[in-house]
């Protein structure tokens, strides 16, 4: 299709233009680009609206509709997922984000699984699987007369596998694993990530039960089912599983939950099969072999300020609260057809896929913006008139959506699956789309559109951003800089004060409606959250990505609320990150870490030891003889160190034992490995001797563990930081990573990395 002579121009925002360059645009032999904003976007509008010509009873022209489909991503109204902004119009054609594939339980099975899931990720998708149709560990396999490895040996597989495929040559793949509660290795699979690293590229759920729930609330036990022999082996106390698993998520913030029971009464198709997983954020439940292409309205963008005309909504009140309705309902529509397109215009990697996608055209149309939507507004994000709105906005959506899908039924055909339906049997079609909803994750997307991600509150109002040399640049978000404006409270050295924290929340010379509208994520109890959460679910056909974001003094008792909350309020799953809870910490707001209060050194934590942890063991020789370092981590990084000197004599033991101690200490009260190297690396002693490997002598005890802790983490570039509790850097840019809707995401260029 030709590009238009006069295309309107593109305004992006600076992070935006580095998230384009970096991870969106064409680029030629040699790695330049061949395209910019302007290019990208009518290459996709163009390729999209393209598909409009295979049906002759469309109500639009292709040209016309291709500039319509530019102007509603280049004025932000909407985006869709990444694979399209990156792959449409190109040779490899893959342009969704979501698929799940089944992994069954023999070897064939499972390593079909592992290459058809490199294919996935290569082309720029994030892949679910089930392990609950895998044998328990140690039970026999008949073929073979062996015994059975487990659903965890074969997890490692699939992460091992993962980390050596680039998806679209940007970032590593993004998998999700799921266990129903009832498989016999559910407790390894819960505490799996006790040494958190092993599983880098995996985020993980446990698939609750209703009648799992009801034995939680009853306090009874409940069975373990081998799925290969359907036999019951054992049981467990229900409560203490569940108390478990909410330990586990008060540690490391893993694993989430999924009420796979309600996913399946949800299940539009159930003729096909069950639902067994989601995609790797959590917000698309899918059969296996099955993928959907998502969406994002930027609800920011149809705020109309006081005075101007308004019109449609759910109420009076409604169409007084300051949205464009028709605009909003304009753009549904034109999302929806541009989503549907999207089915035609996408080359799968697997005809399995191509098969399923076409047969129930799944499309999931969400929203980003809500947090900036609320701030325009002034209502307040804990609120019941916040909740009512989302409640109001969403069924707005998800009205106009099916309207929309009815419409392109009428020219274009149900889905072919209809007929054998949930849909079909409620009489509420005819569809052209198996579903039409789901709040995604847009982290990426939302930096691109300049808004707050998903329904997700913002995480901080203010922060600085080192962009040279050690100068900072602050950055504001614009509504809450022109509220300031609007009360004649901004100034320079007040949004410097802001970035300390990203919070006003505690600061009380502000006036008392702002600190009220503007809060962040920490501000708000967790209920509220959940809250939100339940009221966009309401209605959202597929899933809703949120994380409940906690403050570090959150509770095992405020997770195992949120957990019953979210099981009450009809949400199909949850995912919670206390903040701190890991030792590389990520999800962060301010300068580089509050300034530390007088005598706040002496007052580190000394965090406690887990009952199981693991670790390696290094051999180096001294002049004491060979010494055996011990090394144990937790989350990946080094906890404790105990030392051993053969038959060197009790003294020299005692001293390799006490220096073994006090860094063990070191390390348990959030002392960086730097720091510790710095401290005891080098100190002389009376018998050096040359170690292999060291490029040098080993000068003493001391200087051996400092030897073995700098060769395996410093080295390896592992992300450190200064004495401070660890504040994770992003590998590209080095700005702070943040925690949002189970990923670490970087809003300065867009890195993201789940698991």
């Amino acid at each position: 299709m030709k590009k238009p002579s006069k295309l309107p121009a593109v305004k992006l925002n600076p992070n935006a233009a580095t998230v384009l360059s970096k991870r969106y645009y064409r680029k030629g032999l040699e790695g330049e680009h061949i395209e910019d904003a302007q290019a990208m976007f009518w290459r996709v509008a163009s390729a999209i609206a393209g598909e409009e010509a295979k049906y002759k009873d469309s109500t639009w022209q292709d040209e016309d509709l291709a500039l319509a489909f530019y102007k509603l991503m280049t004025d932000w109204k909407f985006l869709p997922n990444s694979p399209t902004l990156m792959n449409a119009g190109t040779g490899l054609g893959q342009l969704s984000a979501c698929f799940v594939l089944p992994v069954g339980d023999s070897i064939e099975e499972i390593f079909d699984a592992v290459k058809h899931a490199a294919m996935i990720h290569k082309s720029g998708g994030g892949t679910g699987f089930s392990f609950s149709r895998l044998r328990p560990k140690d039970s026999r396999v008949g073929s073979t007369g062996g015994v059975a490895s487990g659903p965890l040996s074969f997890l490692r597989i699939f992460n091992t596998a993962t980390e050596q495929i680039k998806q679209g040559g940007t970032r590593r793949g993004a998998n999700m694993g799921i266990l129903r509660v009832d498989h016999p290795d559910i407790m390894e699979f819960i505490k799996a990530k006790e040494r958190e690293g092993e599983f880098n590229n995996f985020n993980r759920s446990v698939a609750l039960t209703e009648d799992f729930m009801k034995a939680v609330e009853s306090d009874a036990d409940y069975p373990l089912v081998n799925p290969s022999t359907k036999e019951e082996v054992r049981c467990l106390k229900a409560r203490e599983v569940f108390e478990i698993l909410v330990q586990k998520a008060w540690e490391s913030g893993d694993p989430g939950i999924v009420f796979i029971d309600r996913i399946n009464r949800d299940n539009p198709t159930p003729d096909q099969g069950e639902m067994e997983s989601t995609n790797p954020c959590g917000e698309q439940p899918l059969l296996p072999y099955e993928a959907c292409n998502l969406g994002s309205l930027n609800l920011a963008g149809f705020f109309l300020p006081a005075g101007q005309a308004v019109s449609g909504g759910n109420s009076a009140k409604d169409a007084q609260a300051g949205i464009d309705w028709d605009e909003l309902k304009r753009c549904i529509h034109l999302a929806v057809r541009f989503l549907d397109n999207v089915v035609d215009a996408s080359v799968f990697p697997l005809e399995q896929i191509s098969e399923n996608v076409r047969k129930n055209r799944k499309i999931g149309l969400g929203v980003m913006g809500w947090a900036d939507l609320l701030y325009q507004l002034g209502i307040a994000y804990d609120s019941q008139e916040a909740i009512k709105l989302g409640e109001n906005v969403m069924q707005f959506v998800r009205d106009e959506a099916r309207a929309a899908s009815r419409q392109l039924a009428r020219e274009r055909g149900a889905f072919p699956a209809y007929e054998t339906s949930a849909l079909k049997e409620r009489d509420l079609g005819p569809f052209r789309n198996a579903t039409v909803t789901t709040i995604a994750p847009t982290g990426t997307l939302s930096i691109i559109a300049g808004c707050s991600s998903g329904i997700e509150p913002l995480f901080a109002l203010s922060f600085s951003r080192n962009v040279m040399d050690g100068e900072k640049l602050v950055e504001v978000n614009p509504h809450f800089e022109q509220a300031l404006k609007t009360a004649d409270a901004y100034s320079p050295k007040l949004m410097e004060k802001v970035a300390e924290t990203g919070r006003i929340a505690e600061l009380d010379f502000l006036p008392e409606d702002l600190r009220k509208v503007f809060v962040t994520s920490m501000d708000i109890e967790p209920g509220w959250h959940l809250r939100m959460q339940a009221a966009f679910q309401l209605y959202t056909d597929n899933a809703v990505s949120k994380t409940v974001n906690l403050p570090n003094t959150a509770t095992i008792d405020d997770i195992r609320q949120i957990y019953w909350l979210a099981y009450e309020m009809g949400c199909k799953g949850v995912t919670v990150y206390r903040d701190g809870c890991k030792s590389v910490q990520v999800l962060y707001a301010g300068e580089g870490g509050a300034k530390k209060e007088e005598g706040e050194e002496s007052k580190r934590a000394v965090r406690g030891r887990p009952d199981l942890v693991y670790g390696f063991t290094q051999r180096v020789n001294t002049g004491h003889g060979k010494m055996y370092v011990t090394i144990n981590e937790v989350d990946g990084k080094p906890f404790e160190l105990f030392a051993t000197i053969g038959k060197s004599g009790r003294s020299t033991m005692a001293k390799a034992e006490a220096i073994g101690r006090l860094v063990s200490l070191a390390l348990r009260s959030g002392i960086s490995v730097e720091e510790v190297v710095a401290q005891i690396k080098g100190i002389g002693g009376d018998a050096p001797v040359f170690q292999k490997g060291k490029n040098g002598v080993v000068q003493s005890i001391p200087d051996a563990m400092a030897w073995v802790l700098e060769n395996r983490y410093l080295k390896a570039h592992l992300p450190v930081d200064g004495g401070r509790p660890l504040n994770a850097s992003c590998p590209e840019c080095q700005s702070e990573l943040v925690f949002l809707e189970g990923c670490c995401s970087c809003p300065n260029c867009g890195y993201n990395k789940c698991g």
